[in-house]
């Protein structure tokens, strides 16, 4: 078992002489940890406040985004009801092993950056670069779709604001609500992930009500899987459907990002990785089927490429049911549902980004955090680069939807492929350097194939997601969308290599100590008694200020 020495551990040294390491300060063999205003633990600049509840609903808000009730429309417009079926079944079961790849990686390492920093150390440090900046402009292009989204649910109310004016006018509300703490945007998150989960069974009820009559008196049935059929568009269909179905999947694995700031990951993340995973893939694969079963595919109303504005395929099938003003209840519903989302990709794109800043593959000044753990600077930056989404003043919202979608979902199944790679990587360490796979705080279900399913698929998936280009006509706009982002993560990656020399790392030789967080049981730390008492029960005012800043 390789041990780390002094020198290989990130360590500062306090005005008092004291050693701090990993968010705490050692003054011998006392570790005295650094604590935020509200008890919580300052670990490596970011607050550990999130709690088994808010990791619960955290990845379910921010996957299921209001976006999903137009993207339904735009899968089925694909490939058609059961095309579309397939491909989020097909990149479900691609998730649920990434997720248990995570589940391992993340209970063991709980650790800033998660993954991305797990890659740099188990594989190659530039890859650790490129995969980390790959992944934060994933989540830059996520915000940029979400106000993308905002534009095309408000375009459907007839108001003086145009689209430019909506974007910028969100921008800065979640602004001002990401820069409020962990806590608070924990408890936001709960609360809004719960309204998402009733909206969506409520969307499933009316599905239901709508195809056998119940509202408009028409029986519908499976009639739109005889006319106009069940699967559209062939191959080009589906690789469309597949990269969509991964945009919306991807996030799942944001859980590994917040085990940095949970108070007990060791206990916290396992059930909620086992917990969220079923409920996105029930949510996605209902809304996916109701969606087929209540609307055509060849329906002029869904969103695609050329649309200018578009309706999501409730209100397509409620204005025909009878209710011609369906679409602004479904608008109320989006627009809340766009809150967590937002929120979502503006939290996982700044935390990369102070991950990097902090292994010194970003500038510095991004790694920055208040006294309360919040990293303003990496916030600001990310969500400013969110207004990529004025990009639909000169194209539709509905082609700058494609290009988004195309970015962002090439980007997933790279971070997914790795995320595969570097379990393989710690595994392999792990048992070369003596320990136990029984000592491992949670092991991932059919290792290793499930995770050699996740390194083939994506790393297939990621070469075919641009396959629609080569049909038809080459269109060169629509390649450079399709497959820059490959270009950019290559380029990274040699970039890095040459620039700082780095080499493959031997696992004989990696650290399986740092980073382990065998001290955090979930309790905040304390001298005595009476601190213990003080913080449990603290005035109204006192709650107030914490949920408010953290």
């Amino acid at each position: 078992m390789i041990e780390p020495s002094k020198d290989e551990i990130d360590t500062g040294t306090l005005s008092n002489g004291s050693l701090k390491l990993e968010g705490a300060v050692i003054k011998g063999d006392v570790v005295d940890p650094v604590v935020a205003d509200n008890g919580n633990i300052i670990d490596d600049g970011l607050q550990r406040g999130l709690k088994n509840r808010h990791l619960q609903m955290i990845a379910f808000g921010g996957v299921v985004g209001a976006s999903i009730w137009y993207g339904t429309g735009t899968a089925i417009a694909y490939s058609g009801p059961v095309g579309a079926l397939i491909s989020f079944l097909i990149i479900g079961v691609d998730v649920f092993f990434v997720m248990q790849s995570l589940g391992e990686m993340s209970t063991l390492f709980p650790v800033q950056g998660a993954f991305i920093e797990l890659a740099g150390r188990f594989i190659d440090p530039a890859l650790g670069f490129s995969l980390g900046w790959n992944y934060w402009y994933a989540w830059v292009t996520n915000i940029a779709n979400d106000y993308n989204n905002i534009s095309l649910i408000l375009g459907f109310w007839a108001t003086p604001v145009p689209s430019y004016g909506w974007i910028l006018i969100f921008y800065a509300l979640f602004q001002g609500t990401s820069l409020l703490g962990i806590v608070f945007y924990g408890e936001m998150e709960f609360w809004l992930a719960a309204w998402k989960l009733f909206t969506v069974l409520g969307g499933f009820l009316v599905a239901i009500l709508v195809n056998t009559g119940a509202i408009g008196g028409d029986y519908i049935g499976f009639r739109y899987w005889r006319d106009p059929g069940v699967i559209a568009h062939g191959i080009n269909g589906f690789g469309k459907t597949f990269v969509l179905a991964a945009v919306y999947y991807s996030g799942t694995e944001m859980l590994a990002m917040t085990a940095a700031e949970s108070k007990n990951p060791k206990r916290d993340l396992p059930n909620a990785i086992r917990q969220t995973f079923w409920r996105i893939l029930i949510i996605f694969i209902g809304l996916v089927f109701f969606a087929g079963i209540i609307v055509p595919y060849d329906s002029p109303d869904l969103l695609t490429a050329t649309s200018k504005t578009a309706l999501s395929p409730w209100t397509i099938a409620l204005v025909n049911a009878g209710w011609g003003g369906a679409g602004n209840l479904l608008n109320v519903v989006m627009i809340t549902a766009q809150f967590s989302s937002v929120n979502s990709a503006i939290y996982v794109a700044s935390r990369s980004l102070v991950a990097l800043a902090n292994q010194g593959r970003a500038p510095r000044f991004f790694a920055a955090t208040s006294k309360n753990g919040v990293p303003v600077r990496a916030i600001v930056f990310s969500n400013t680069l969110g207004l990529l989404a004025l990009l639909n003043i000169a194209s539709s919202p509905g082609k700058v939807f494609g290009y988004l979608i195309s970015i962002s979902g090439a980007a997933t199944f790279i971070a997914w492929a790795f995320i595969g790679i570097t379990h393989l990587r710690i595994r392999k360490a792990w048992v070369l350097q003596g320990y136990s796979v029984d000592d491992l705080p949670y092991k991932a279900l059919f290792y290793p194939f499930g995770t050699w399913f996740v390194v083939l698929l994506n790393l297939f998936l990621v070469f075919i997601s641009g396959y629609s280009v080569f049909i038809g006509g080459f269109a060169v706009v629509d390649f450079v969308f399709d497959y820059i982002v490959i270009a950019i993560f290559t380029l990274l990656y040699i970039f890095w290599k040459v620039f700082k020399g780095t080499k493959l790392v031997s696992l004989a030789d990696v650290d399986l100590v740092t980073g382990r967080r065998e001290h955090l049981t979930g309790d905040s730390p304390g001298d005595d008694a009476e601190s213990a008492r003080k913080r449990s029960n603290p005035p109204w005012y006192v709650v107030i200020k914490r949920l408010l800043t953290g």
